[in-house]
């Protein structure tokens, strides 16, 4: 490792081996020690009071949650593990020595759902219980209990959910957190009787419904045949200017078995790159918006494959584009121009450095267009643009842009609302959607290029896509902005054909449909890529099964779904931060840190 390299990526060692700690790993522990840790967490942790099936939670749309620290050392580790299944804000107690514990109760007024974290020691203390059962007179509240069971005597009077585990350690709270959501599965009982209210035997059984988030041992995987070489590739690609950094996650039969980041946001800062921060997925968007909203009006008979372009947009009736099908569109077969650069055609007085009421479209910090660009020039080039040889296979982004138009047509809302509000919100996906910097700061977003060339400013959560910035950031074939932990809510639903967190929302007719290969000249699927039978394209890599569908973005992402082996991977880069050439792709990263994955997958079979 060079020392340039090393210098950069001093701070995120650092922070990682803070996180492997804070998760009960040291130098000398290994993946095995930290599963036996989970699998002595979930013998001994028991779900009581589970009645009315509150845990786990399900409906995280509107639900408001809290998280509430009385006295536990591992409420870090407790809390970031929430925050993996939806936003949790954080409160402790320690913070209100000051004041009273009514202060604290006032303070979680707006919140529907409170958590609480308590230790044995801490129930002690007659307030911290007087605490949380007032609290639960008018919240829904989930208590989870640390040590011994002497602690649930004191709770004999609540009918809330609560999670007792003797244990006290890093392990319990990461198995108790994931329980509360789903991740973990409740199975204990009571091995003796604690109070009149809670008898031996008691103990509510729950079933997984999310995404875990465990070590490669639990899938039968050595943690070192996975970091290893993944490690190596990324200091490749890093020391040799592929990318300044990037997210690996790898995702197997429902968990998490790999997510680490790499690298800092550009060469020039030391900003590491962080498992939580959030990427351009660029063309990623038009399986992660696009095609995700396209399946459901095809399921509730919306849209039709087979109705052609002129149906669904008047404006098109009247041009080359009237007859093209749905399908032509999704496969890319409709004889489109690739893509129109518009950037290249504003004209002065079209674009303005500050914002007015004449130019409300904000492009890029200190980039505005004016009102109606997108309706008065950039839709109407697209409909009167010629046609190439219908039924062949042509990469298109314009078909997208159509397919933008389709579906908020037959959907009657704009395409961000709809993909926000049918899967976005109800699967717990915090970061995804188009236009972040109106909800994130923009230290959370990786920068994406430093564009000289049009905007004249560092792409700092504003779409790379000119096309799609010049159309408010909003588009059907890019815009759409995600973490890897987004992501992978998003497509372990695909692999669990449909469901996720209690809720269904496609069949898995549907997703076969759409993911299989649906055209004759070309591999595609229907809005999505997939592994091509051509072998000396090596395409998505070596080693993916001819069951992969997925999606690659222009500024270094991809996702890929291999139903075979049960998997998701994905890579999230920003390749375009002052690299004039496609390195990534000519390095051959992506490809080979699939192909890394299984290997320890096909090993640990042997």
């Amino acid at each position: 490792m060079n020392r340039t390299y090393l210098s950069r990526a001093l701070p995120f060692i650092l922070i990682m081996l803070f996180t492997l700690a804070s998760f009960g790993f040291s130098c000398r522990d290994t993946g095995n020690e930290w599963l036996q840790q989970m699998k002595n967490a979930e013998s001994s942790t028991v779900l009581l009071n589970n009645d009315k099936g509150i845990v786990p939670l399900l409906n995280l749309e509107d639900n408001k949650i809290a998280s509430v620290n009385i006295g536990s050392a591992y409420a870090d580790e407790f809390d970031s593990l929430l925050n993996k299944y939806t936003e949790i804000s954080r409160f402790t107690v320690a913070a209100y020595k000051e004041s009273s514990l009514n202060q604290l109760n006032s303070d979680l007024k707006f919140f529907n759902t409170v958590i609480i974290q308590v230790t044995e020691a801490a129930l002690s203390n007659p307030d911290n219980v007087a605490f949380i059962t007032d609290i639960a007179k008018s919240k829904q509240v989930i208590a989870v209990i640390y040590g011994a069971a002497g602690g649930l005597r004191l709770l004999d009077s609540l009918s809330c959910p609560i999670i007792w585990s003797v244990q006290n350690s890093p392990a319990a709270s990461s198995f108790t957190a994931q329980l509360i959501f789903g991740g973990t599965a409740a199975s204990a009982r009571l091995a003796t009787d604690v109070s009149l209210m809670f008898k031996r035997g008691d103990g509510f059984s729950t079933s997984p419904v999310r995404l875990k988030y465990t070590v490669p041992e639990e899938a039968g995987i050595s943690s070192s045949d996975l970091q290893r070489p993944i490690d190596n590739i990324m200091e490749e690609a890093i020391s040799k200017h592929a990318t300044p950094g990037g997210v690996v996650m790898a995702v197997k039969d429902g968990m998490v078995i790999f997510d680490k980041a790499y690298g800092s946001h550009t060469y020039q800062d030391a900003v590491p790159t962080k498992i939580t921060d959030i990427f351009d997925l660029a063309s990623v968007s038009k399986i992660t918006a696009t095609t995700m909203a396209a399946m459901r009006l095809y399921e509730e008979k919306k849209l039709n494959l087979d109705t052609t372009l002129g149906a669904y947009i008047p404006l098109a009736r009247n041009t080359n584009k009237n007859d093209l099908t749905v399908r032509e569109l999704m496969l890319h077969e409709a004889g489109l121009v690739p893509y129109i650069p518009f950037q290249n055609s504003i004209k002065p007085g079209e674009y303005s450095r500050d914002s007015s009421e004449a130019y409300p479209v904000k492009v890029a910090d200190h980039y505005f267009i004016r009102t109606g660009y997108y309706e008065d020039v950039m839709l109407p080039r697209m409909l009167n643009t010629g046609l190439k040889a219908r039924g062949k296979y042509e990469y298109s982004d314009l078909s997208m842009y159509f397919m933008k138009e389709v579906i908020e047509r037959q959907s009657s809302e704009k395409l961000d609302q709809y993909a926000l509000n049918e899967f976005y919100k109800p699967l717990g996906m915090q970061t995804a959607g188009y236009n972040p910097r109106t909800r994130f700061d923009k230290s959370r977003i990786v920068p994406t290029e430093n564009d000289t060339y049009f905007r004249k400013t560092l792409l700092e959560g504003y779409v790379h896509d000119q096309g799609a910035a010049l159309a408010g950031g909003v588009a059907g074939h890019a815009g759409v902005f995600a973490s890897a932990n987004d992501l992978a809510i998003l497509f372990q639903m695909m692999l669990n054909g449909g469901s996720y967190g209690g809720k269904h929302y496609f069949q898995a007719a549907t997703i076969n449909m759409f993911t299989a290969k649906q055209s004759k000249v070309s591999r595609r699927g229907l809005g999505f890529d997939r592994w091509d039978p051509d072998r000396e394209n090596r395409y998505p890599s070596e080693l993916a099964s001819p069951e992969t569908y997925g999606h690659t973005g222009f500024t270094g992402t991809c996702v890929w779904v291999d139903p075979k082996y049960n998997l998701i991977y994905i890579f999230l880069s920003n390749r375009l931060n002052d690299q004039p050439a496609n390195k990534l792709s000519s390095l051959r990263i992506r490809p080979r840190i699939q192909d890394a994955v299984y290997q320890a997958i096909l090993k640990a079979q042997k």
